[in-house]
């Protein structure tokens, strides 16, 4: 099992886990206006795909992308794999490219993030930890991507 697997699993459960916690909570100690303000970015947010006539599936994937980004660290094919994967979210092609071509994400700091992951679990020289960084068993970041991580660790 390789790096990128585990991470992906521990990524999988931790969204399972946070959709599960996900139940409206009564807080009345919130500002009202704090609520509605809220309220009414959730509804531009809902409107913007339909304003679009984006297909609903583009738009779970999208939902889905920023959710995997939120609890892990992904390169673009990473993520595309992620999304289209039988054991991942299974999405079809087309809806995780929109996906990845709406999201909004640094890529370089997201290598920076998996590199630090990567150190953190398993102490590595530099070149080991390149390698895997772009490795298509590992992080499938590009070399420039995993050369932005080393630099800035």
């Amino acid at each position: 099992m390789t790096i990128r697997h585990r991470a992906l699993t521990a990524a999988a459960a931790l969204v399972a886990l946070a959709c599960a916690a996900c139940e409206p909570v009564d807080d009345a100690s919130e500002p009202a206006e704090d609520t509605a303000a809220e309220a009414q970015e959730v509804e531009q947010a809902d409107a913007a795909p339909e304003a679009e006539d984006v297909p609903r599936e583009h738009a779970a994937a999208l939902k889905q992308a920023e959710r995997y980004i939120e609890f892990s660290a992904f390169s673009e094919a990473g993520l595309f794999e992620q999304l289209t994967s039988e054991y991942g979210s299974g999405f079809p092609p087309e809806a995780a490219q929109y996906a990845i071509d709406n999201l909004e994400v640094d890529w370089n700091e997201q290598a920076l993030k998996q590199a630090r992951s990567y150190l953190e679990t398993f102490p590595m020289s530099d070149q080991e930890l390149r390698e895997q960084l772009i490795s298509e068993f590992g992080g499938q970041f590009t070399p420039e991507q995993a050369d932005y991580a080393l630099a800035n660790l």
